[in-house]
Formats: structure tokens, sequence, C-alpha cells
């Protein structure tokens, strides 16, 4: 029933029948106990915790027997869960830790248990805790365990990640402990926050380290990122451009203290055209039309309504783009009434042409002008002065 993973570790898997797909419900039949081929052929039965006793380990690594076990520990005497204690720490844990169903039944020892035997789960854990968080189900257990265990434990945690940190940060699942750690352990102990400096760019460029970097911005005190915000803004141009970047970004301009969100608008100031037209930028640029200050909001749309120097208009270009026509119909609708007046004065004739000379009306135009549409009857709704005569045309269905 057991082998090795590449890291050393007891693995413990299901018996299956040879040449056969793995999958949940194609167990060896022949392999399990007459006890658990009951359980699952007799639904009739009201089955207890202690109808199972010295099978714990094997109904834990079964998909029937698990979901029975998760749910009988949520409302389990004390006795009844130390008894699937027993069985299962100390020499049973580490393979059910990393087992597709046996992980559920620890992560509610975790929860449900009493303190010390918590502890001692954790204590079965420790010298394992990098290939366990590298592990898919064995990361789960320790982000729950990290949730449950004391700080010192936590701490320990910590320690045997601290050298292997930038590995975790980019592995698809040690990426979640480290979130995980991020937000629930003090961040005195952790120093391994440090390794992020001077790796800024690439970690933002990352789709792990860019959720790592969000986490640390958004739970440690400024003196921890201070550094990693300092070290951000460098980038800040490049960063709006990345398919990963572009999302810490827009969390600083969301989540971000005013003198970082500030530096990030002054960034797109003289870039808003360029920026609107750019697949990932343009999230940027719609995010900060919405965060920015009335008089920050002004400038940048104002960037928008007002012709190039070679004559050319920003919301012509903005209109026939498929990334910049979100970022045109975003300021449309935070605008100031003033200058929502001139963006409408603007686009309403644009709209006119455009579907008098083009042969494809596509499905940004049509939203730009219902958009408009909505804007006008608000406008006229709420007894503003401001008069604004229908579009020439109703939207094309």
């Amino acid at each position: 029933m057991y082998s090795h993973t590449a890291h050393g570790i007891p693995f413990y898997h299901q018996n299956l029948r040879p040449g056969r797909r793995q999958d949940a419900n194609d167990v060896g039949s022949a392999l399990r106990s007459p006890l658990l081929d009951e359980f699952r052929a007799n639904k009739a039965r009201k089955w207890e915790l202690r109808d199972i006793y010295s099978y714990i380990v094997e109904f834990s690594g079964d998909q029937h027997g698990s979901r029975f076990i998760q749910q009988k520990l949520e409302t389990a005497t004390s006795e009844e869960k130390q008894g699937v204690f027993d069985e299962i720490v100390p020499d049973n844990a580490l393979q059910l830790i990393q087992d597709v169903f046996g992980n559920y039944v620890i992560q509610k020892l975790f929860e449900h248990g009493t303190q010390v035997q918590k502890t001692v789960l954790a204590n079965t854990m420790e010298g394992h805790i990098l290939p366990l968080s590298l592990q898919m189900y064995g990361c789960r257990v320790v982000q729950k365990a990290v949730e449950f265990i004391l700080p010192d434990q936590q701490a320990s945690f910590v320690r045997e990640l601290d050298p292997h940190v930038l590995k975790c940060v980019k592995d698809a699942n040690g990426n979640h402990v480290i979130q995980k750690l991020i937000e629930r352990v003090s961040h005195e102990r952790l120093g391994f926050v440090n390794s992020f400096r001077g790796n800024v760019y690439d970690l933002s460029t990352h789709p792990y380290g860019c959720r790592v970097l969000q986490r640390c911005f958004e739970h440690l005190p400024e003196e921890t990122t201070r550094p990693l915000m300092d070290e951000l803004h460098k980038y800040m141009i490049n960063l709006m451009q990345d398919q990963f970047g572009n999302y810490v970004v827009q969390f600083v301009l969301e989540q971000g203290k005013p003198q970082d969100r500030n530096q990030v608008i002054a960034k797109l100031r003289g870039q808003m055209l360029n920026m609107a037209r750019h697949k990932f930028a343009s999230n940027v640029c719609e995010k900060a039309l919405v965060t920015a200050g009335i008089e920050e909001r002004r400038i940048l749309i104002d960037e928008i309504i007002m012709p190039k120097t070679d004559g050319v208009s920003p919301i012509v270009s903005m209109m026939k783009d498929q990334f910049a026509n979100y970022v045109l119909q975003r300021a449309l609708t935070v605008a100031e009434p003033d200058q929502k007046e001139i963006l409408i004065a603007k686009i309403r004739p644009q709209l006119v042409s455009m579907r008098r000379y083009s042969s494809a009306y596509s499905k940004h135009l049509i939203s730009i002008e219902r958009l408009l549409e909505r804007t006008i009857n608000a406008s006229k709704a709420s007894d503003k002065p401001a008069d604004y005569p229908s579009l020439l045309h109703k939207p094309v269905n």
C-alpha cells in the first residue's frame, strides 16, 4: 500500500486494478476489506465511527469512507476523535496527508481536534514541510495546519521553508502555502520576505509570484513592504503591460496607500491612449479611472477628450479599438457632469459616422451606443439643465 515520493516521504495510495486508469471509483474491490465493501454497499445501516475502528486508515483513503469520517468528526465526542486520531497518528499521517481522499480527514482533525492533537499531528509533519507544500494534497493540509497550530509551531514551519521560499512561491502548490503563512503568521517571524527584495519584477510577472506579492502588500506592515513597493514603482510602466504584472498594479490602485496610487496614476499621464489600446494595460487604465481622485480623474479624461497634435481624436481611436473601447466606456461612467457632456458630444457623431461607413459594426461599438443611451436617459431623469438630444439611430440588435 505504500510507495515513496521523489522527496522520500512515504506515500499512501489506493490499491488499483492493474492496467486501468486511476479514478475515484476504480478502486481494486478485491483488495478492500469486507467491512469497507459492506459500508459501500449497505446504505440503509446507520453507521457510527465505532463501527469502523481498526479500519480508519483504509476508510480515510476511500472516497465514501473519507466523506463519512469527515462528517462524523464534526460532531464526534472526545473519545471518538481520539479513536480516529490514534489510528492515524503518527504512523499513517504522512501517507494520508498526501492522499486524494485522506487529506480531507487530516484537515478535519486540525479543525476539530484538541490543541494537543493538533500539535502532535503537526509534529509528524515537521521535517517534511517543503515536500508536503509542493505536493497537490499535502499543500492543503499544510495550509490548514497553519490556521490551527500555535505560533511557535508556525515558526517551525516557516524555518523549514525559509531556504526554499522562492521555489515555493513559483510552485503551483507551494505558492498557496506561502500565501497562507503571510496571512496567518506574525510578520516578525516571516524573515523570508526579505528574499523578495531584488526579485519584485520577477515575482510580479510570475503567475504565482504576483499573488504572493499582493498578499504581502495586503497583510504585512509598511516597514516590511515599503522596500518592495519602492522597487515595484521602478517597473510600473512595464508591469502595466504584463499579463500578470497588471494585476499587481491594479491591486496598488485599489488597495495601496494614496501616495502609491498617485504615483501609478502619474505614470499613466500622457500614456492613456497607448495604454488603453494594450490588452493588459487597458485593465489598469479602467482601474485608475475608478480609483483616482476627482482632479486626477479629470486629467486622465481630458487626455482622452483632447485631440493630439496631429489632429487625431483619441476618442475615435478608442472607439475602434477592441481594448480601448472599454476604457472609453469606463470614462463615460465615472466622468464628472461637464466632462460627461463633452464625451457624449464627441462620441455621438462618431457613432453615426462609423455605422454609416463601416461594414463591420462591431459588438464593442454597440456597447458604447447602448451605454451612451443609458447615460443620456439618466441625465434627463436627474433634472439636470443640459439637454441631450436622442441618438439618430437605435442600437443594432
